[in-house]
């Protein structure tokens, strides 16, 4: 019998379609699925567009976490919508004030073996209890959560093998910096990443979950871990030992590429500006005054995270010219932050406690000042993410950030002295702000609650024989989700509302963008990990709603790339990316489209100048059609 890693096990255990040689297309069997209050409502307008009768997984959840700020009355529409949805359809719903989604899934419905997607990128995070935890699109999700398989090309398998232990005060947070550090924002792309050795021993679910949640900003599409002694802590802790499945890869298991990280040798590390991947060790941009510590988000906002900061500040004063924030990453680690004394830590510090939410990881709140230094414990530090275009924010770990709101500069934590926290012995779940869908008649008497701002999402028509356009923007590597439709409260507050929210696409780097896409059919010219970051589908498709119809770029990140499919946009890759430079802004080009294939290599005529450049569409023959057809919708609803 064949060696199998942990990863190509869970791939087979779910896998429905399609056979487990790389790059080939596969489909997986989806046992859970979660969804948020800036991804939710438009995966649940398409799941009701597609007309399935009643949500088919083990488990879906849709979560309140990234909307709370209720800026209008669009918030609390969108949590109306949610609720009543999920009542009528079979998910569960989890109200305001109950925690960030990956924080509260790992908590309460992770189980090693499930499949899990998610529509947020950091679904990864439940990678943590040997999960395959896969974020995606809404279009995805929904179509999961009526019973379909979830499609990808099979990935290549990274092996992490961790040798030693963490140093003092160094952290799971530098772990997964320094993965980065190796991979960069592009080295995972079409990989896995399985972390295996005996350093894991060391390493609770809480660290493994840290690296997990960030695994996305590699490119990759997910992190997993074994489930092993500590996964049972874990679940055991928490009154979940039923759910305890041992996992782990075959003794004489093989992967793609090994990597070895000896935690020994590592060091307090920091993603500087504007990059996760512009990675520096702490002691080298140690003095750097700051104007913010924000401690939290659902990379490290657990119980542990928080009463290692707490301990760290306990006793002490915050300089009067920095502003701590502290965000607790659910109700439950709230609540036992104000059990263990911490919150009145943090709060005789000088620090201030947020709502239980997302909050300053996407945008809403907390905004530094005019060129501010943001010192922050999330995951993504991209141009403008905070609110503020001009601040510059670094990554690092909640000690890091702790000490340094103390001494008004970063500052390496390796001056401290060994903290001592107690951790609870026991976590029972309290699921009062969870809410369990209807059954029976009950469900089919729930009207669903639709407020103006939520709209139905938009009809695309199929493809033409011959796409022809102009350039409509030229961009450069690395172009982000946030890049494309920048994060905010105010934005977010328009993600039920394609038409609306449409207005803001490429805000950031050109707020003419949108009124000269509308113009008709355009083209995007952009270079290498064209998508990277979070799985908003909403910068998809709603440029798409204005009029692009093509993306030509050196190569895309993945999400990104299967949610233009999803939505009748065609993802163009260079053959040669020298050829980039051939395609510019204005000009207009035509592509026929009559040969269309999988893998096929068409030809871009630039009418403007004459010049001819080959591209290939590297996606399977199952998204050919959908995107002959105008996306998956168009095509769905054709074959009613």
């Amino acid at each position: 019998m064949t060696a199998l890693n942990l990863t190509q096990k869970l791939i087979q255990s779910h896998l429905v379609d399609g056979q487990m040689i790389v790059d080939q297309e596969i489909g997986l069997s989806i046992d859970q699925t979660l969804a948020h209050d800036a991804t939710g409502q438009m995966a649940a307008l398409q799941f009701e567009a597609l007309g399935f009768p009643k949500v088919a997984t083990k488990r879906s959840v849709f979560y309140v976490d990234h909307n709370v700020l209720q800026i209008g009355f669009e918030n609390a529409d969108d949590h109306a919508y949610l609720a009543s949805v999920a009542q009528k359809y079979g998910a569960w719903f989890s109200k305001a004030g109950n925690g960030i989604c990956h924080q509260v899934n790992l908590e309460t419905f992770s189980r090693p073996g499930d499949t899990l997607l998610g529509a947020d990128s950091h679904t990864t995070t439940g990678g943590a209890v040997g999960q395959l935890a896969i974020g995606a699109g809404g279009l995805d999700v929904a179509v999961a959560m009526g019973g379909y398989p979830f499609y990808l090309p099979m990935p290549k398998i990274i092996g992490v093998e961790l040798l030693g232990s963490l140093g003092h005060m160094v952290r799971a947070k530098d772990l997964a910096l320094e993965v980065l550090r190796i991979l960069g924002v592009a080295g995972g792309r079409g990989h896995i990443l399985e972390f295996y050795g005996p350093a894991l021993a060391t390493l609770s679910v809480t660290e493994r979950a840290t690296v997990a949640n960030m695994s996305i900003e590699t490119g990759a599409i997910t992190a997993v871990f074994p489930a092993d002694e500590k996964t049972l802590d874990f679940l055991t802790v928490r009154g979940r030992a039923a759910d305890y499945t041992p996992l782990a890869a075959d003794s004489n298991a093989s992967y793609d590429r090994t990597i070895t990280i000896n935690l020994s040798d590592l060091e307090p590390l920091a993603a500087c500006p504007h990059s996760p991947g512009n990675v520096k060790k702490v002691k080298d941009i140690a003095g750097l005054p700051i104007d913010q510590v924000a401690i939290g988000s659902c990379t490290n906002s657990s119980i542990e995270d928080l009463l290692r900061a707490a301990a760290i500040v306990r006793g002490q004063k915050i300089p009067a010219n920095v502003s701590l924030i502290v965000a607790p990453g659910s109700r439950q680690v709230y609540l036992e932050l104000a059990k263990a004394g911490a919150v009145a830590d943090f709060i005789a510090a000088g620090g201030r406690l947020m709502e239980v939410a997302c909050g300053f990881c996407n945008g809403v709140g907390q905004a530094p000042k005019t060129n501010g230094v943001s010192l922050r414990t999330s995951n993504r530090n991209f141009p403008g993410r905070s609110g503020t275009p001009s601040a510059n924010l670094y990554l690092v770990s909640p000690e890091t950030a702790a000490l340094s709101a103390l001494r008004g500069q970063i500052t390496d934590p390796r001056e401290l002295e060994p903290l001592k926290i107690d951790l609870p012995l026991s976590l029972p779940m309290d699921l009062s702000l969870l809410v369990q869908p209807a059954t029976g008649a009950k469900a089919e008497e729930i009207k669903v609650e639709r407020g103006p701002n939520i709209a139905p999402p938009p009809a695309f028509t199929a493809l033409p024989k011959v796409l022809e356009g102009e350039v409509t923007l030229t961009l450069g590597d690395n172009v982000t989700t946030d890049d494309i439709l920048p994060a905010g409260a105010h934005i977010l507050a328009l993600r039920a509302n394609i038409p609306a929210i449409s207005k803001y696409i490429f805000n950031n780097i050109d707020p003419t963008y949108p009124e000269r896409q509308r113009k008709g059919p355009g083209f995007v010219v952009a270079g290498a990990n064209y998508g990277q970051g979070s799985s908003r589908e909403h910068a998809a498709l709603a440029p798409r709603y204005l009029g692009l119809a093509a993306v030509v770029a050196i190569s895309f990140a993945r999400i990104h790339k299967a949610n233009l499919c999803n939505f009748g946009v065609l993802p163009l890759e260079f053959v040669d990316p020298a050829h980039k430079d051939l395609l510019a802004f204005g000009q207009t080009l035509a592509v026929d489209l009559t040969s269309l294939a999988s893998g096929s290599v068409l030809v871009v005529k630039n009418l403007t100048t004459g010049a001819e450049v080959p591209v290939k569409l590297l996606v399977s023959a199952r998204q050919v059609a959908m995107l002959k057809a105008g996306g998956l919708l168009a095509q769905m609803a054709a074959k009613k």
